[in-house]
């Protein structure tokens, strides 16, 4: 009998070992799977050194393509036809990024949940809710009826698959065995979906509810005073004086009830400032070269594996070099042999909630301009991953899908009001793709004005510059036509009047070319100065960066890449320099402890510069922030109302000009409190927090370690992530750089009779931790240096280094 039991033993252990090491529990993955060394996580650490050649047979070529790698593993793709160019590029790009391409667009549709189950469903149902799918299948009919973007979607995706038909299982990333998934096949949705994703980031939130809560609260007079509509300090990107060489379309007529809500007693997630993208271009006029040299460093929520992957793409007619999205075709950002380019984030107001009037419970009817009108259903399957799928309805109006009738708990929600239909740009039919084919093919002027015309959103400060020393910037994207402020609170879903009325033309849209201070440039503050004729939005990001770029632009000649560099690393503060001399005079130095005494010289005597060794930098940061709480959160924070604060150019107006402000009072006390009090009370708290928080004033307040910068795992996987940076830069400087979130993409190009580009983001090309390019170029980025960018002009150029190559054939 013993003998039997010792032998059942001997088989059920096993068995249940086999189980529990093969089945996923929680956030744990399959350990037999994962630990295996013939096809789990062992096979993904990479050898440094790297085959030279490599010969694959590819039965969706074309023609022979050669793609050659540089020593930091960017491909150089040679083709002899657009269809080859773009398959091996999403062959290429998913050999490197296929996890990261897989996830976010994963992510996108709201399918996070397959993955990792039920703790995923609100994220899942908002995006679907905010209508992603939607605006991606929409998009998609757009790209599909242009031949060309077509053809380049179709190449891109059979690339992508024919490199995932050659996995094994041991090949599959880290990640697919840590989550205990497989990819996919890939579809062209998914390319549109990217292309949404990076709309809907860049969107910035939406205001309309806060500002509504904000109106209701205080009135209009309150509202209009503390949210005016431009900003008392602004250096705006169209320089002032401007000319308008167009004859404008006729403005909608206000409403009327919108009128009088604002001029009468009738009452009927905030954006966080101070990130965002820099660009500009200088012309040959101030350079030491007599050609124009342009800079972009793009400012997103830094990750591993990088946002970007760099690659150049060269067939007839075409030789490009820049970054691309890993998921979507041809490059984004970057140069040719005649022209390069740039983006900036414009946050225009193209996203609006319109409050419906429904006639029951149903949501069947809404009442539109006097009449029922039918709503549409959606149907949203979300699949769980361990229990059955989870179908959710979304209601459509003529304005967009109603995003909640009861609100979850759940961050993302916060800034959405209940019952309110989405009117989004994202949502409408659109064909980006033909922006980038036509830049990555330009010559000069004309063909980027024309590449422009394609693209809808997000809106984009696209800056430009020519070998054929032109210089130009267009705040550029698909404008809704609108009254003035239109959509700055929410909108009456009922009324005709309240609608978008049309375009803005897109040859109307802002645009300067060749102006006289000879440079252009953007850091996503106003598109224009108030002569420009039609309504964009009503509030920008601070002046702070555009203004220390347009000071230090023009202050410059005989410009170099160098020069370009190192004001992309400029970390002084404009916002300093407004703030420190109306504050500090306030301060009651006499009675201050020691260390308060010793932290208010440091402030003091700190040059302004957010520098990674300054504890000036730190003293100011969190005592501006708790400044600006102790102004505004007793009035501005209500668990059952969600508002916003003024703006930091509205705080800094009334620190300026109006120090007796009635809103300098805390409302929740009985004491009358002046801004020498707030100012007093927040410099002892910033103090007191340093000092709890990093002990003694010292080499542990300097700024690099107080902001503690660092760069994410995508899925925040731990261990996947970087070492902590210790770096300078701030929101508030050229080099916004905060904690995880700053310049994702750093170029310089210099134009001329050949290119030369400089380059680095903080990252590397590939997407596999085990690899020594997943995070090669992170330190010489952390440093502020740029690599120069092997642009080759044939197969054979040899004045780069090339570590292997790739022939790939037919058969």
């Amino acid at each position: 009998m013993m003998n039997k039991i010792k032998a059942l033993i001997c088989i059920i252990i096993p068995i249940i070992l086999a189980y529990l090491l093969n089945t996923k529990f929680g956030d744990t993955p399959p350990l037999l799977k994962f630990l295996n060394p013939f096809t789990g996580f062992w096979q993904n650490a990479e050898s440094t050194t790297v085959n030279k050649n490599h010969n694959i047979v590819l039965k969706n070529a074309k023609d022979k393509i050669d793609i050659y790698f540089d020593d930091r593993m960017i491909p150089h793709v040679f083709a002899q036809n657009d269809h080859d160019l773009y398959y091996a590029q999403g062959y290429i790009t998913a050999m490197h990024r296929l996890w990261q391409m897989d996830f976010q667009t994963r992510f996108a549709a709201g399918r996070i949940s397959e993955v990792v189950g039920k703790k995923a469903i609100e994220l899942d149902r908002y995006q679907r809710r905010m209508g992603m799918l939607y605006g991606a299948e929409n998009s998609l009919k757009g790209m599909m009826a242009d031949p060309k973007a077509k053809e380049m979607i179709m190449a891109y995706t059979q690339g992508i698959n024919d490199y995932i038909k050659s996995l094994k299982d041991s090949d599959l990333p880290v990640e697919y065995k840590l989550l205990d998934f497989k990819p996919e096949p890939w579809q062209p949705i998914k390319c549109a979906l990217l292309l949404k994703q990076m709309s809907a980031v860049l969107a910035m939130g939406s205001d309309e509810f806060y500002m509504t809560n904000i109106l209701n609260k205080f009135g209009p007079d309150v509202t209009k005073d503390l949210f005016p509509d431009y900003p008392f300090k602004e250096d705006p990107i169209i320089p002032v004086g401007t000319k308008w060489n167009f004859k404008p379309l006729p403005i909608p007529q206000t409403p009327k009830s919108f009128t009088e809500m604002m001029t009468t007693g009738i009452i009927t997630k905030q954006k966080e400032e101070g990130i965002g993208s820099n660009n500009w271009a200088v012309s040959g006029t101030k350079t030491a070269s007599g050609f124009p040299i342009l800079a972009n460093d793009p400012h997103l929520d830094l990750s591993l594996p990088s946002i970007w992957y760099q690659i150049q793409l060269h067939a007839p007619g075409v030789n490009t070099y820049g970054v691309s999205l890993p998921g979507a075709p041809g490059i984004i950002i970057g140069f040719n042999n005649q022209i390069a380019w740039g983006v900036t984030n414009v946050a225009a107001d193209v996203l609006d909630f319109y409050q419906i009037k429904f006639k029951d419970e149903t949501h069947k009817n809404y009442w539109y301009n006097n009449q029922w009108k039918n709503t549409t259903e959606r149907i949203e399957r979300i699949k769980v991953r361990g229990t059955k799928d989870e179908l959710d309805t979304v209601i459509y109006t003529h304005h967009g899908p109603v995003v909640y009738f009861q609100k979850p708990v759940f961050s993302k929600a916060d800034n959405v009001p209940t019952g309110n239909a989405l009117r989004w740009i994202a949502h409408e039919e659109s064909n980006e793709l033909m922006t980038f084919y036509y830049l990555n093919r330009g010559k000069n002027y004309d063909d980027y004005r024309k590449a422009l015309t394609y693209f809808t959103a997000p809106a984009q400060n696209f800056i430009f510059a020519s070998a054929d020393n032109d210089i130009a910037i267009t705040p550029n994207g698909k404008f809704p036509l609108k009254w003035k402020n239109q959509g700055k609170f929410i909108l009456d879903g009922t009324d005709p009047a309240y609608d978008w009325h049309g375009w803005i033309p897109s040859d109307q849209n802002p645009t300067v070319k060749n102006p006289p201070r000879n440079f252009v440039s953007s850091a996503n503050q106003s598109s224009t100065d108030t002569t420009y004729p039609y309504y964009i939005n009503w509030e920008f990001s601070p002046y702070e960066r555009g203004k220390r770029i347009n000071d230090r632009l023009a202050a410059m000649n005989k410009i170099n890449a160098d020069s370009m560099r190192n004001l992309q690393m400029d970390s002084y503060s404009i916002f300093a320099e407004n703030l420190l001399p109306y504050i500090l005079p306030l301060v009651n130095s006499s009675s201050l402890n020691a260390t308060q005494k010793e932290a208010f010289n440091t402030v003091k005597n700190w040059n302004k510069f957010f520098n990674a060794h300054e504890i000036g930098a730190s003293v100011f940061d969190l005592w501006a922030k708790r400044l600006f709480f102790e102004i505004w959160d007793n009035k501005f924070t209500d668990p059952k109302v969600p508002m916003r604060y003024p703006s930091r150019d509205r705080t800094i107006e009334l620190i300026q000009k109006d120090s007796n402000s009635k809103w300098f009072d805390n409302v929740k006390t009985t004491k009358k409190e002046t801004l020498n009090d707030l100012v007093n009370q927040s410099f002892i708290f910033t103090c007191d927090s340093l000092q709890r928080k990093n002990g003694p004033i010292g080499k542990d307040w300097e700024w690099a370690k107080i902001k503690d910068s660092h760069v994410p795992h995508l899925a925040k996987i731990p261990g996947f992530g970087s070492k902590t940076l210790l770096i300078g830069g701030s929101k508030s400087t050229v080099d916004a750089l905060g904690e995880s979130n700053g310049p994702s993409w750093r170029m310089v190009v210099e134009l001329g009779k050949k290119p030369k580009g400089h380059g680095v983001y903080p990252g590397g090309q590939s997407g596999n931790p085990g690899s020594p390019f997943y995070d090669n170029m992170i330190d010489t980025w952390a440093e502020g240096k740029l690599y120069d960018l092997f642009f080759m002009q044939s197969p054979d150029d040899q004045s780069g280094k090339i570590i292997s190559h790739y022939k790939i054939s037919k058969k």
